[in-house]
């Protein structure tokens, strides 16, 4: 009886051509899984970027095409002292509350930072405000800040006189720094969480073991442990600064305070280049600048930091 044989060879054409058919196809589906991603970019960021760049260079308004000027719109920002304004504003934000949302938070993650009883409350009460709309925290903050509100009711109270909180220039423009602050604590707290997390427990209690009290124990040794993340913070919390538009306008109003003093350069933004008469290539030239500013602020905090690493 013969036994069966084992037949083994080169595939037929027909297996090759199913191979070279999969090795046809298999380049083409990595983009057929990022095209919509890529599609949303392109359309709500691309697009509108390069758009944007391009009006900088034209006069166009909101209901006319408009014709290409050069540089006219960016000469005119030079003269224009809304501008200065806008900028004073937008630069003394970043100032005032840069420096409280890379301090803040890392002390309030280290309050929140051990496990006893009942932290979880306090955890999820400082991350609140985050989640909340800022246009409810806004006008929760303007109710209490009014001539009539709660604040000034109870400085009357106690024999004060009311403080303008909403018609001074300067407080006007601290007061909605104070929102910022407030509403950003619990966001940057959860990222200084994670990176405390990281920090190994006996470095602090070798330092412990040296002597170190708490207050040399955190500039020893918690703060070199997260210089990174204090770097990441002050990025993105200068960025956002710098295009604070919510809190000042709920605040000050749509002409930014007092003869439009506590204009900030989004603020800017918004009034020129809306409406039936809207000025869309001076507004995008305003835009540009924005841009241009916030990537200025990025180089510099890293640059910094390299410094400091060197």
């Amino acid at each position: 009886m013969a036994s069966p044989t084992l037949t083994t060879g080169t595939p037929g054409p027909g297996k090759n051509r199913g191979a070279r058919r999969v090795r046809r196809q298999l380049p083409a589906s990595p983009w057929l899984f990022a095209a919509p991603g890529l599609l949303i970019t392109g359309a709500f960021i691309l697009y509108p970027f390069v758009s944007t760049l391009v009006n900088s260079f034209t006069d166009r308004r909101t209901l006319v095409p408009g014709e290409f000027v050069g540089l006219a719109n960016f000469r005119e920002l030079l003269h224009d002292d809304m501008f200065w304004i806008g900028l004073r504003n937008s630069s003394l934000y970043v100032l005032g509350v840069v420096p409280a949302l890379v301090l803040l938070p890392l002390l309030l993650a280290l309050l929140v930072q051990k496990n006893i009883p009942g932290i979880t409350f306090f955890r999820s009460a400082f991350y609140t405000p985050v989640v909340a709309s800022i246009v409810v925290v806004g006008l929760i903050w303007v109710w209490l800040l009014d001539e009539r509100g709660l604040v000034n009711s109870l400085l009357e109270m106690l024999g004060a006189s009311p403080v303008g909180f909403l018609s001074d220039q300067w407080l006007i423009l601290l007061s909605a720094m104070g929102v910022t602050v407030w509403k950003g604590l619990g966001y940057y707290m959860i990222i200084y969480l994670a990176a405390l997390a990281n920090v190994p427990r006996e470095l602090h209690e070798a330092a412990a073991v040296d002597g170190a009290g708490a207050v040399r124990r955190f500039l020893t040794v918690t703060v070199p442990a997260v210089r990174s993340t204090m770097v990441l913070v002050a990025a993105l919390s200068s960025v956002a600064a710098f295009k604070v538009f919510s809190e000042v306008y709920l605040m000050a109003g749509p002409s930014g305070g007092p003869a439009g003093e506590d204009t900030t350069l989004v603020m800017l933004v918004q009034r020129t280049g809306t409406g039936l008469t809207g000025r869309v290539g001076y507004a995008s030239a305003l835009s540009v600048v924005v841009f241009v500013v916030t990537v200025v602020l990025m180089l510099l905090v890293l640059r910094a930091d390299r410094k400091e690493e060197a």
